[in-house]
């Protein structure tokens, strides 16, 4: 077995499996994979096109586009909710309008609409990854104490647990602690199929069952995304990002020169916007080819948002990019600070993100300001936007912030 780091670094039909040259059936057979081939085809699952109630980037394909408008003048704190610790996962809005998110304190929360807790679920570890609401009320969420949870609303145990990876560490620091962490989506796909990250790129059924494990040479920290044939896109710390097919075959790969630690955006027609610790936005078609790449000043591990013609992404040189479909720059942000917090993108072309800066920023379509506001700490966490207008986002002061525009104010 030949060592490599990509595909392009193995001879014939051969593909690159955890670090070696591997045929395709011995990539299958040593993760216990189901194996397909062109000739032989698995079935493919009936693409859902809305299937859940809310994830990270409101659905699959991660697009960070919502149907609601951003308040036209400066909102205010409405209430703040204090956790046990910092807040850098992303809310998600249930049916009855309580917010649901992770904290450093080893919680995931649901707060009702008026900033009152309604209750909480204990894992044993923090909780980076932002959860996703299936249509009949199951809440997923990931742990970096190396599971999955399926919860019921309010139920004293979990409906299921999943174990990621055996890393025989599974609490705390380091590079063998944070190998198996579950801080990646989930992010639910066709027929219910609940995509994460870990020691690789996992498929899990609704029942807790595992579909697939798809094999990475660094730990997958984001949430994969789904296109509508069912392809999985995903990138890893080994600097590479995956296409796995949907009966957990690898498709391509493509490597970039840094660790992949954002998620992928999927454009309408296929098109593939994913940032990396190299500094530079890609666009790759669907088959892994290089559209084009855009230097940044900083690391991107903020998701790129897409709407309006552009795609929006936030870079650790504190400036938010826009960049039209063909590559070029359109215009830049400047905030105060590094931003890690996945944009949003309004019906009306308005763009919404935290900066390390302790703000909270609100752009017009051609990238002027239209309000900022200052909460206590660092603000990693992407917003969400309700559809009356009111914004929830968390921060490292430990607060999942609900901010209202005066009502007199519609836009």
């Amino acid at each position: 077995m030949t060592e490599c780091g990509s595909d392009r670094d193995c001879k014939l039909q051969r593909i690159c499996d955890a670090g070696q040259c591997l045929w395709p059936h011995q990539a299958a057979a040593r993760v216990g994979r189901p194996v397909g081939s062109p000739s032989n085809p698995l079935p493919l699952p009936q693409y859902a096109t809305e299937p859940a109630l809310a994830m990270f980037r409101l659905g699959p394909a991660h697009r960070g586009r919502s149907p609601y408008v951003i308040p036209a003048v400066k909102p205010s704190i409405w209430w703040s909710f204090q956790a046990g610790g910092p807040i850098a996962s992303s809310p998600a809005i249930a049916d009855d309008g309580s917010v649901v998110f992770g904290s450093h304190d080893g919680k995931l929360y649901a707060v009702a609409r008026d900033g009152t807790l309604r209750w909480s679920h204990l894992t044993g570890d923090i909780i980076f990854s932002s959860p996703a609401i299936a249509h009949d009320g199951t809440i997923y969420f990931g742990s970096d104490d190396d599971h999955l949870y399926a919860v019921a609303p309010g139920a004293d145990k979990p409906r299921w647990v999943f174990q990621v990876g055996s890393c025989p560490q599974r609490v705390g620091v380091g590079p063998e602690a944070s190998r198996c962490d579950v801080d990646a989506g989930p992010t639910i796909g066709p027929d219910g199929i609940i995509y994460t990250g870990g020691d690789g790129v996992y498929a899990i059924n609704p029942d807790g069952t595992l579909r697939w494990r798809f094999v990475t040479g660094g730990h997958v920290a984001s949430a994969p995304a789904v296109m509508p044939d069912g392809t999985v896109i995903a990138g890893s710390q080994d600097d590479l990002i995956y296409a796995i097919a949907p009966n957990g075959v690898k498709r391509w790969d493509f490597r970039t020169g840094g660790d992949v630690e954002g998620a992928a955006a999927i454009g309408e027609d296929g098109t593939i916007y994913i940032g990396s610790d190299d500094r530079k936005i890609y666009a790759l078609g669907s088959d892994g080819a290089l559209r084009w790449a855009l230097q940044t000043g900083g690391d991107i591990r903020a998701s790129a948002a897409l709407g309006n013609g552009m795609v929006y992404v936030g870079s650790f040189d504190s400036l938010m990019y826009a960049v039209r479909w063909d590559g070029t720059l359109a215009w830049t942000f400047r905030a105060g600070d590094r931003i890690l917090s996945s944009a949003l993108v309004d019906a009306k072309g308005a763009v919404m993100f935290g900066s390390q800066d302790d703000r909270l920023y609100a752009l017009e379509p051609d990238g002027r300001l239209r309000w900022s506001v200052e909460l206590g700490g660092d603000v990693d966490s992407s917003p969400a936007l309700a559809s009356d207008g009111t914004i929830f986002v968390g921060s490292d002061d430990r607060k999942m912030y609900a901010l209202r525009a005066p009502a007199a104010a519609p836009r």
